[in-house]
């Protein structure tokens, strides 16, 4: 860890807004008297091109003359309170079954958020993955890009796979376990 590592502020907040259009939003924070900017550069080093508003967040944090500013994303939460959206399929697998899924590394074919889906294809394979934009938000998600490389827990629903939840190729590569 370097001497600037040390003397940034580690706090936790909610996201208040993010805009990816605009490449920044904004973190509501106990430990901060104002907001503070998080900026679309930040998030892409974190592994995400967007965040979902209400979303949990830790970051490391600067003071600058324009305000604090978060410098690094440590952990994003999805926001509190929310369920994984899977229609009829809901009663088929209990929440402790859809965390055992695995993680399959996937790249986002297409996402319209106006729409609200899109869909994946997992690394090697050819059938396409469903995204349900509820299944990006309680992933802490806003929305995602064309060729963005994602992991994904798959369940099998009536009309074929479907996400159930979403997580940031760098996210799922640091949250791995060690293989030793």
């Amino acid at each position: 860890m370097t001497e600037d590592e040390k003397t940034l502020q580690v706090l936790q907040g909610r996201v208040k807004w993010f805009d990816p259009a605009k490449g920044f939003g904004f973190i509501v924070s106990d430990g901060s008297h104002s907001d503070i900017l998080l900026h679309a550069n930040v998030l892409r080093n974190f592994g995400q091109s967007s965040v979902a508003d209400g979303s949990g967040i830790s970051v490391r944090v600067q003071q600058t003359q324009r305000g604090v500013q978060a410098v690094e994303v440590l952990k994003i939460d999805p926001p509190e309170g929310m369920v994984v959206p899977l229609g009829e399929e809901a009663g088929l697998l209990t929440p402790e079954e859809l965390l055992a899924l695995p993680m399959e590394p996937s790249r986002v074919k297409w996402f319209d958020k106006a729409k609200g889906f899109g869909f994946a294809n997992v690394f090697g394979k050819a059938d396409d993955v469903f995204i349900h934009v509820e299944v990006l938000r309680v992933s802490g998600f806003a929305d995602l890009a064309s060729g963005e490389a994602v992991a994904l827990r798959i369940a099998e629903g009536k009309r074929g796979r479907m996400a159930v939840q979403v997580i940031s190729w760098e996210a799922a590569l640091r949250d791995r376990e060690p293989t030793e």
